[in-house]
C-alpha cells in the first residue's frame, strides 16, 4: 500500500510539437501507452513519424516499430519529412517480440500499427482480436517496466471504429482519433480518452509536401472575413477544449408551397434547427413555416455546444425576413424554448477572441457575469430572443 500524498508524480515527457503537447495534456507521460486511430493514408505514420524525429533532435532516442513497411520505405519517407537524424532508430519487422526487445536505451517508441505485429505467445494470424490484446499488453507490459511512454497505431474500420476488440481501447490509457476529409489539407487530432489529461482538447494540422504543420490561426479557417454582411450569416464564437474557434452559421430560407418546409443541416443538429424554428414562430412572430430552410456551419466545423444556439436563432430569423445583421458582431447565448437567453460558459475566453479577430460587438445574455462590462469590445445584453432581433434587426 502506498500513501498516495507521497506519490510524486512524473515529469512529462515532450513530442517536440507544442500543439501536439496541449492535445495529449502537457507531453507523453512516462510509461502511458497511447493508441493512435485513423482512416488510410490520412498521415498517423507522418504524424508520428515526425514527432519521433523532433524528440530525437532533443536528445532522447526513439524507437518507430513498422510491421508494414520496410526499413528503406520508412527511411525515405523520414527523409522527405526531414526526421532521419541520429537517435531515431528503426525495426521493420513484424515480429513484435524482438522489436520490444530492442527497445534497451530508447525513451519512447512507436508501433506502427498494432494489426500488424505477431506475438508468439498468442495463436492465429496478425490483426485477430487474440493476437491484438496479446501485442497491445507486450507494449503496455514493456513500456511500463522501462517506464518510457509509447504509442500503437489502429486501423479504421468502415465503421469509423479501431479495428480489434473493443478491450484495446480499454487497455491503453489514451485514444487519439487523427481524421481529415480527401479534399481539404487539413487534419484534426482529437482525443477520444485520456487517464493524464482532459478529452475536450482539438488538434489542427496542415498537410503538405514536407508532412504536417500545426495551424496557427484556427479560427481563420472557419471564417470568410467577407466584407459585407449577407442575410441567413451569423458569427460565434466555439470552444473545442481551451481552443476558442469563430464559427459562421449560415441560413438559407425558401419558399415553399408544400404543407411540409423541408429542413436541412450540415454541422448542426437537425433538431436543433427544427427547435429554434418552432421558437422563433411562437415567441417572435417569425415565419419559419412558410420556408425551407438550409443551414450549415462554414468550413466544415461540426457546432454541438449551447453557446451557437444565439447565433443559429439569429441566422435563422435574418434568413426568412431576409434582413442581414451587423457587421462585426458576434452572438454568445443559449436559448431555451420560453425563449429566453442564457449565459455560456468562458464567456471572456470567447470575447477575447472575437476581440482579436477584429469583431467590435457583442450580444450576450443580460443575466452574464457583470466582468463582461470589462470586455474588449461593446457589449449588448439581452433578456429574450425577441429583445436580440429588435436590437439588431431594424
Amino acid at each position: 500500500m502506498v500513501d498516495a500524498s507521497s506519490v510524486v508524480p512524473p515529469e512529462r515527457v515532450s513530442s517536440g510539437s507544442p500543439e501536439f503537447d496541449r492535445v495529449i495534456g502537457g507531453g507523453w507521460v512516462p510509461g502511458g501507452i497511447f493508441l493512435l486511430g485513423g482512416q488510410p493514408g490520412i498521415g498517423k505514420s507522418t504524424l508520428l513519424l515526425q514527432t519521433c524525429g523532433r524528440m530525437a533532435l532533443r536528445g532522447l532516442r526513439t524507437l518507430y516499430i513498422s510491421g508494414e513497411e520496410s526499413a528503406s520505405q520508412v527511411a525515405l519517407r523520414a527523409k522527405r519529412l526531414n526526421a532521419a537524424c541520429t537517435g531515431l532508430d528503426l525495426f521493420c519487422d513484424s515480429d513484435l517480440g524482438a522489436a520490444l526487445g530492442a527497445l534497451q536505451g530508447h525513451g519512447f517508441f512507436v508501433v506502427d500499427s498494432v494489426q500488424a505485429m505477431r506475438s508468439d505467445g498468442s495463436e492465429g494470424w496478425a490483426g485477430s482480436p487474440g493476437q491484438v490484446r496479446a501485442a497491445a499488453q507486450m507494449c503496455i507490459k514493456a513500456a511500463k517496466e522501462r517506464d518510457i511512454p509509447g504509442v500503437l497505431v489502429g486501423h479504421i474500420t468502415k465503421e469509423g471504429r479501431i479495428a480489434g476488440p473493443m478491450l484495446l481501447e480499454h487497455m491503453v490509457d489514451g485514444v487519439l482519433t487523427f481524421s481529415g476529409d480527401d479534399y481539404s489539407p487539413y487534419r484534426m487530432l482529437r482525443v477520444n480518452k485520456n487517464r493524464f489529461g482532459s478529452t475536450d482538447e482539438l488538434g489542427i494540422f496542415e498537410m503538405s509536401e514536407e508532412g504536417l504543420a500545426p495551424v496557427k490561426d484556427v479560427s481563420g479557417l472557419y471564417w470568410n472575413r467577407a466584407e459585407q454582411s449577407v442575410p441567413g450569416v451569423a458569427m460565434t464564437v466555439v470552444l473545442e477544449g481551451s481552443q476558442p474557434l469563430v464559427a459562421e452559421i449560415q441560413a438559407l430560407a425558401n419558399g415553399t408551397a408544400f404543407p411540409y418546409p423541408k429542413r436541412t443541416g450540415r454541422g448542426i443538429d437537425m433538431n436543433k434547427i427544427q427547435l429554434f424554428s418552432a421558437v422563433l414562430e411562437k415567441r417572435c412572430s417569425v415565419g419559419c413555416g412558410l420556408f425551407d430552410i438550409y443551414v450549415n456551419v462554414a468550413g466544415g466545423l461540426a457546432v454541438r455546444e449551447p453557446a451557437a444556439d444565439l447565433a443559429l436563432c439569429t441566422a435563422l430569423a435574418s434568413a426568412v425576413r431576409d434582413v442581414a445583421l451587423p457587421e462585426k458582431c458576434v452572438f454568445l447565448g443559449e436559448v431555451g424554448l420560453a425563449g429566453e437567453i442564457r449565459p455560456v460558459i468562458r464567456l471572456a475566453r470567447r470575447l477575447q477572441e472575437a476581440a482579436r479577430l477584429g469583431f467590435t460587438r457583442a450580444v450576450i445574455s443580460s443575466r452574464e457575469d457583470v466582468k463582461a462590462k470589462k470586455a474588449p469590445i461593446e457589449i449588448i445584453r439581452a433578456a429574450t430572443l425577441s429583445e436580440v432581433l429588435k436590437a439588431v434587426m431594424r
